[in-house]
């Protein structure tokens, strides 16, 4: 026999008995009324149950809900201090600090002292407590594989108590940044503003060399235009944008190394060595040499001798020309550096600075047949002769000319003068005074005696062409 279980919700099942005889009526009623509280507490377990569950889930839930919280709390900070790290490294970059507002700005970050280095290892800037002199130049082969090794990961890395994160651009290393951090305290947030000061940095650098590439550029093609000829104004303007004043008085010098090629990295150490002296300059390739257009006028400020520590031998020469007082110069400038770098190529030693203004006779014989610098050698030596002889009407040339004639001779010169000796003597003197030359001094002799040579036989056309504003130096 059944009896349905009723609830409120339904029927819920059955209550069922088994008998050898039907139930009677007394036991019919008792099954019947055993049927409603069972139903009851069917009904009520059930109710616990779904309650019990239903508490499970609330309790889920709210452990979810707390955790999703956290996970938010957790987001919201590091969000916050991501866009801390944008904001300080956004506003060293506004302001046009360079490395040394990147490195300032890495160490508010991250309270870490700081070190930015390019890739071979030598400080750009600093920033934090006991980092100056802390670190000194890595040897090249460990430099060159940790920073192998630091591109092989997009994280920092740890080497020597530092986080280091590489600043690459294109795949080319550019630099480092450097988190002093011998305990090991740095984390996540330190990582995260640390790469990020790198990408910054790989901006700042790549642009700095950009820069530089595009003004070499300028400043190379200005110097090939200004040899060859190149239009003053527009030559002024295109000197001014890359930074160098071209008014005034300039020469120009060329340098050349045995066994180096005038490749970038020769002129680079051209450029240091000039900068290091203090030269302004424009500098460019033209053949095999690096070429110089330097502001002020001809010396020999040491330029060899730091071009050879720059490059690491001292098998080069350097040619110095004459001052020119407008662009127009720089062609012949150019030609006389030539040649006295070559003049001081076929000498012993062949290594070492020549100035073509202080060759002398080497300088014709150089260049071979060019009437200009025959003229100008004439000029050099015997110009305050030749001017005073004109204003005064005297005849102290062709007395310094007789005697040469005579190898110096007192007596065989005032016979060939028909002039008394101390007037010979009174002559000579009046010539050192007015020429400033020493006959005495072996290398002015020989000049002087050349001069008056070629002065004898040019004559006057060697007097008249001296003057001629096509002459070095105007």
């Amino acid at each position: 026999w059944a009896a349905g279980l009723r609830s409120s919700r339904g029927l819920l099942g059955y209550l069922v008995v088994s008998a050898p005889e039907p139930p009677s009526d007394d036991e019919r009623f008792l099954l019947y009324a055993l049927a409603r509280p069972t139903a009851a507490a069917l009904s009520n377990a059930d109710a616990r149950s779904r309650d019990r569950e239903y508490a499970r889930q609330l309790f889920r839930a709210i452990e979810e809900r707390d955790a999703v919280n956290e996970r938010l709390t957790t987001l919201v900070a590091e969000l916050e201090a991501q866009h801390t790290v944008h904001d300080v490294l956004f506003r060293a970059h506004d302001g046009d600090a360079g490395e040394d507002g990147i490195a300032a700005a890495v160490y508010e970050l991250t309270g870490l002292a700081t070190c930015i280095e390019d890739r071979f290892g030598n400080p750009l800037a600093r920033a934090g407590p006991g980092v100056d002199g802390a670190h000194e130049k890595p040897d090249p082969t460990l430099r060159e594989q940790l920073l192998h090794r630091a591109m092989r990961t997009p994280d920092p890395v740890r080497h020597e108590g530092r986080l280091i994160g590489v600043a690459r651009h294109h795949g080319e290393i550019l630099g480092t940044i450097e988190l002093i951090d011998p305990g090991g305290v740095a984390g996540d947030t330190e990582a995260f503003a640390l790469g990020h000061a790198c990408t910054a940095l790989a901006l700042e650098l790549a642009h700095r060399r950009s820069l530089a590439e595009t003004e070499l550029r300028m400043s190379r093609d200005l110097v090939e235009d200004l040899l060859t000829g190149a239009d003053e104004g527009g030559a002024y303007a295109r000197a001014e944008a890359v930074g160098h004043d071209l008014h005034g008085p300039h020469h120009v010098v060329v340098a050349q190394w045995q066994a180096t090629a005038a490749d970038d990295r020769f002129l680079d150490a051209v450029d240091r060595a000039a900068r290091g002296l203090g030269l302004r300059s424009l500098l460019a390739r033209r053949s095999d040499m690096a070429v110089l257009i330097v502001q002020g006028g001809p010396r020999d400020p040491g330029l060899y001798g730091a071009v050879a520590a720059e490059v690491g031998s001292w098998g080069g020469a350097v040619g110095i020309g004459s001052l020119c007082e407008t662009t127009g110069g720089l062609p012949h400038s150019y030609e006389q550096a030539v040649s006295a770098l070559h003049v001081r190529r076929q000498s012993q030693p062949p290594y070492g600075t020549a100035v073509y203004e202080e060759l002398g006779l080497y300088r014709i014989l150089a260049r071979g047949n060019d009437a200009r610098d025959v003229t100008f050698f004439v000029r050099e030596w015997l110009g305050p002769l030749l001017d005073y002889d004109a204003t005064h009407g005297t005849d102290l040339v062709h007395t310094l000319t007789r005697y040469f004639d005579h190898g110096g001779n007192y007596d065989e010169t005032a016979r060939a003068l028909a002039v008394h000796r101390s007037t010979l003597r009174y002559r000579l003197q009046r010539i050192r005074e007015v020429s400033g030359r020493r006959l005495d001094d072996v290398d002015s002799r020989f000049n002087l005696q050349v001069a008056t040579r070629i002065w004898k036989v040019s004559g006057p056309a060697a007097e008249g062409n001296a003057h001629s504003d096509s002459l070095p130096g105007g």
